[in-house]
Parts: C-alpha cells; sequence; structure tokens
C-alpha cells in the first residue's frame, strides 16, 4: 500500500479540481470563466518542472556514478516532460486565444516556453543519433543539465524580468497566483499537486515499462 498512497492521493486531488474547477464561484473579471483554466494550465506546467527535475537529479547521478539506471530514469523523464509541456502549451494557447485574442502572442512567458521544448527535442534527437549506449548516456547527461538551466532561465527567470508582457504575474516580480482569491486557492493548491503527483506517476510507469522491455531485449540475444 505504501507505494499506491501518492497514486490514490492523484486521482483524489485531480477529480476534486476537475470537479470543483467547473463548479466553484470565481471572481467576475474581464476574462470570465476562462478563468477556470488556471486549475489545469499552471498545474501542467508545474508537473512538467517536477519531472525534468527528477531528469536532472538523475543525469548529475549517472555522471557520478555511472550507473545505466540513471540515465534510463533521465531519458523517461525527459519523455513526461515534454508530454506535460506540451500539453501546458496547448492549454495555454486556448485560454490565449480568449483572453487575448490570438492562440499565440509575441510573449516572453510563450516564446521561453517553446524555446526550453525545443531544448529537450533536441536531447531526444541527440540521444536517437548516438548508437553506442555509454555514449550517449554520457553525452545525454551533460547535455540533460545544460538543458535544465536553459529551462530555469526561460520560464522562470527572464519571464518575470520582462515589462513587456501580456501574462500575468510577470514584470513586476510576483507570481501568477499572488493575489488569487481565497476560494480559489483551496482548489489551486490541490490541483498543482495533483498535476504533480500524476506525472511522478506517469514517470514511474514508463521506468518500469523500459525495465521490463529492455530485459526481454537482453533475453533474446541470449
Amino acid at each position: 500500500m505504501k507505494n499506491y498512497w501518492y497514486k490514490i492521493l492523484s486521482i483524489v486531488l485531480l477529480l476534486y479540481a476537475i470537479l470543483a474547477g467547473f463548479t466553484i464561484q470565481i471572481p467576475d473579471t474581464n476574462i470570465g470563466d476562462t478563468l477556470r483554466n488556471v486549475f489545469f494550465h499552471v498545474g501542467m506546467w508545474f508537473a512538467m518542472l517536477a519531472v525534468m527535475t527528477a531528469s536532472f537529479t538523475s543525469s548529475i547521478k549517472f555522471l557520478s556514478s555511472g550507473k545505466m539506471e540513471h540515465d534510463l530514469k533521465a531519458n523517461e523523464a525527459v519523455n513526461v516532460g515534454v508530454y506535460f509541456g506540451i500539453l501546458g502549451i496547448i492549454t495555454g494557447m486556448l485560454w490565449a486565444t480568449f483572453t487575448w485574442g490570438e492562440p499565440w502572442a509575441n510573449d516572453p512567458h510563450l516564446n521561453g516556453a517553446a524555446v526550453s521544448l525545443l531544448v529537450y527535442f533536441a536531447y531526444l534527437v541527440l540521444r536517437s543519433a548516438v548508437p553506442d549506449d555509454e555514449k550517449r548516456a554520457r553525452i545525454s547527461a551533460v547535455y540533460n543539465i545544460f538543458a535544465f538551466v536553459i529551462l530555469l532561465v526561460f520560464v522562470g527567470v527572464l519571464p518575470r524580468l520582462s515589462v513587456d508582457t501580456l501574462h500575468p504575474g510577470s514584470g513586476d516580480g510576483n507570481p501568477a497566483f499572488g493575489d488569487m482569491d481565497a476560494t480559489m486557492r483551496y482548489v489551486f493548491y490541490p490541483a498543482l499537486i495533483g498535476w504533480i503527483m500524476l506525472s511522478l506517476w506517469v514517470l514511474n510507469l514508463k521506468v518500469r515499462y523500459k525495465r521490463i522491455e529492455n530485459f526481454i531485449e537482453e533475453k533474446e540475444l541470449d
């Protein structure tokens, strides 16, 4: 049961976020009910950051130990992180269409998110281009560390420093949910935790599946 608690909790929290997110009374703002997207859009980005952090630490562990298990975790974490990043961009574009009048504006937040995802797409391409397992793992680990730094800079630092942005929570150095209504906070924070736990659950499944796949391949070669 100890290995299932966070999975059960993620389901409960996300069900709560979905039900409450569409039914609670929200503040009367100029963006209307599209404000409810904050329970999903922001959580997906936090989920991406969580698994990319796991990938970053796994790459460091690989460089210090040389164990291929850490390379496996780093690679699968990037795959999961890219998935949640794409979902974050899609929900952001839908939100932008209703609030800004277009799905993509020349905004530091959006551009930074796109650049960060492209950097990780390059990571996946790099891995597919190197045939030797150990060499691929070493090169990928070094690249992944730099990719994580770029992610933090382009998603977490530069957009917050920009004053020429449409995105909430930028320019003044305050997070977008700093002035959030108290009722919304009761949904927002559980949603964040739920999305993060879901991403870690998916990562766990991906790693276990890859281990089985590698085991079968090794047996076939024997």
